[in-house]
């Protein structure tokens, strides 16, 4: 790579509070103290670089500036090195195809830590460690972890930059692939770096594969270490992940920084960072709405993000697929930001039929992570269309038939590409000053209990919604199939802090809200509920529009519903169902409430609020108890 696309340079040489103790006897190699940071780079931040280079001990180090020559640079090192294979420009212009190593595919949560100073701040939904003993670990493992590699350092922006909504940080790395990654997911380079000054706050992130080169040892396609971490330091707002270069373990910008420090950077600030997709919505009349909306996963969260409707004279637009941070405006309003720039999406069972834009939005310009290639160098995944190709060479590299016994593309296997390429974007997804919210929407997949779509009857009643999201298992990786499985606000893998605090803090954002004006309505949905055939009682995809319809028509005070033990529900003909074909019955099915199995699930919820050491808000349990007074009143 040529110095006129990538500036290279060294680090200074104090090390900062909070950052990693230079080793004693650590000494930069020469060639490392004779260059510099670009021009104007804040000092603390050179000062760090300098503290983790001399840790890690890297043959070279690079200042990411984000420019595309830079990009270019990136991925033809990579393709070089064989870690990237170019794809035919026919099919999916100036797209690349990388294939992980088999042991490192996907997030590995049980090596995902919060090292907060205390135990119950970590609650007990996060694994906790303590601090002290995890930089002990750390320190050691990355101390000369970079040797005979390359370490770049990546400056970004999450949200617009120079939004009072964003967050910067900066991420070190010795992954070409992390940085060519995150240049797609977030607003990387030059402009970032120059909005960190003296008294800026920003997050630092440690990354190394965990493979250092002895002078001469040929690389690997895609090194990693058997040993991994993910360490979160909520106080000094610190990310160190080690020994996986793959999605979310290695792009700290993502689940790392936008929600598991950001959500603590939430608390401490007065507003929310959620595993939320965003939606603009406009009806026939011409109003346009906003909608955020959490989801657990395999709940259909993408194809929501990038929904056609079908309902005639509304149209869905894009603004984020995966997170939002919601922030209390002066004026009463909650509103909301993408801080991604990029979707970082599952490709299998991704199609024409499932997710026309997304299949779109993948037209060029994109990473794919362990899906198949085809024959005529275009990828295939398992559901991109009805038949297989006669013939594969799968994820691993080897060749693939239809009668193999195996997938062709890893389960997990991902598409990197930039939203500016989605053909539903919204002219507001990069609005500085964030688009203010109409409604909140939480999402499981649940086979029985839960309505179509239920509205809850105030801010309280939504956080109690919230609160209790749930789906069940869909594969036997993930427990028993069936077996319910506690996600609420689809966040319990993702909060930084405790979630019982978390759940305190929703209902004090609530505070800060106006109501009667535009405060947010909450709403429930499932589109999952099945018949006792085990038939899908709804045809979700774009008839899910059918549902936001009368949503928003009830935030515009269109509809009216009917209050029920559960919330608030359609009235028979308050669901656009024209041309819908659902069968004799199908749409009471859709809202019935069994009194028994409801008064089981409030047990249930019960017993999971109790895990929590007596510091669920009193607001929830009330919530509990009032629900359970309306099922009782219910005729058996």
């Amino acid at each position: 790579m040529s110095s006129a696309t990538l500036s290279r340079s060294t680090t200074p040489s104090a090390t900062p509070a909070g950052a990693a103790a230079q080793p004693r006897g650590a000494v930069l190699a020469p060639s490392l103290m004779a260059r510099s940071a670009p021009s104007g780079t804040d000092l603390a931040v050179v000062r760090w670089v300098e503290s983790i280079a001399a840790l890690t001990q890297p043959e070279e180090i690079v200042w990411c500036n984000g420019s595309p020559q830079e990009w270019d640079s990136l991925v033809h090192l990579m393709v070089t090195q064989g870690t990237l294979i170019q794809l035919n420009p026919e099919h999916r212009p100036y797209s690349f195809l990388a294939r992980s190593d088999p042991h490192d595919v996907a997030r590995v949560e049980d090596r995902t830590f919060i090292c907060s100073e205390t135990e119950e701040a970590s609650g007990p939904t996060n694994n906790w460690a303590d601090p002290a003993e995890m930089r002990t670990t750390l320190l050691g493992l990355f101390a000369g972890s970079m040797h005979g590699r390359t370490m770049y350092v990546v400056p970004f922006s999450m949200g617009p930059v120079g939004s009072p909504l964003a967050r910067l940080g900066v991420q070190v790395t010795d992954s070409p692939y992390v940085v060519a990654s995150t240049a797609i997911m977030t607003r990387m380079g030059s402009a970032a770096l120059a909005q960190i000054e003296a008294t800026t706050k920003w997050v630092p992130a440690i990354h190394s594969v965990g493979v250092p080169l002895a002078p001469g040892q040929a690389d690997v396609s895609w090194p990693c270490n058997t040993t991994k971490y993910i360490s979160h330091f909520p106080e000094t707002r610190e990310i160190w992940s080690y020994g996986s270069a793959y999605g979310g373990n290695a792009l700290l910008a993502k689940k790392a920084f936008a929600l598991r420090i950001a959500s603590t950077m939430a608390l401490e600030e007065g507003w929310l960072a959620e595993h939320m997709l965003i939606l603009k919505v406009t009806n026939p009349r011409g109003r346009a709405f906003h909608v955020v909306a959490a989801f657990p996963s395999a709940c259909g969260k993408t194809n929501l993000a990038m929904l056609k409707a079908t309902v005639p004279g509304w149209t869905v637009e894009t603004i984020g697929d995966d997170i939002a941070w919601l922030h209390p405006a002066a004026d009463g309003t909650l509103r909301a930001i993408n801080p991604e720039a990029g979707f970082f999406g599952v490709a299998p069972g991704t199609s024409m039929s499932t997710n026309a834009t997304a299949m779109e939005t993948m037209w060029g310009n994109t990473i794919f992570t362990n899906v198949a290639l085809r024959d005529d160098g275009d990828v295939w995944w398992e559901g991109m269309t009805k038949h297989a190709p006669d013939h594969l060479i799968d994820w691993q590299g080897k060749d693939w038939s239809p009668d193999a016994g195996t997938p062709a593309a890893h389960p997990n296997s991902r598409f990197t590409v930039a939203a500016r390429q989605c053909p539903t974007i919204s002219d507001d997804w990069e609005d500085p000053r964030g688009v203010v919210v109409d409604a909140i929407v939480f999402g499981g997949r649940r086979a029985t209990n839960v309505p179509l779509v239920v509205e809850a009857r105030d801010w309280e009643h939504g956080v109690f919604l919230g609160a209790t999201v749930s789906s069940e298992q869909t594969a036997a990786a993930e427990g028993t199939v069936g077996e319910l499985r506690r996600d609420p606000f689809a966040m319990l893998p993702f909060c930084g802090y405790n979630m019982a605090d978390y759940f305190a803090h929703w209902l004090d954002v609530g505070q800060k809200l106006r109501p009667g004006g535009r405060m947010p309505r909450i709403f429930q949905v499932n589109w999952f509920r099945k018949d006792a055939d085990g038939s899908f009682l709804w045809p979700g995809f774009g008839e899910n529009s059918r549902v936001l319809a009368w949503i928003l028509e009830r935030v515009d005070g269109q509809r009216a519903a009917i209050d029920g033990p559960l919330g608030l529900t359609p009235t028979p003909s308050g669901l656009s169902l024209e041309g819908l074909g659902l069968r004799a019955g199908d749409l009471e099915k859709l809202f019935e409430v069994d009194r028994e199995s409801w008064l089981a699930e409030v047990d249930s919820t019960e017993e999971f609020f109790a895990g929590f050491d007596g510091k669920v808000p009193e607001e929830l349990n009330r919530q509990l108890a009032m629900l359970r007074a309306r099922l009782v009143a219910v005729p058996e």
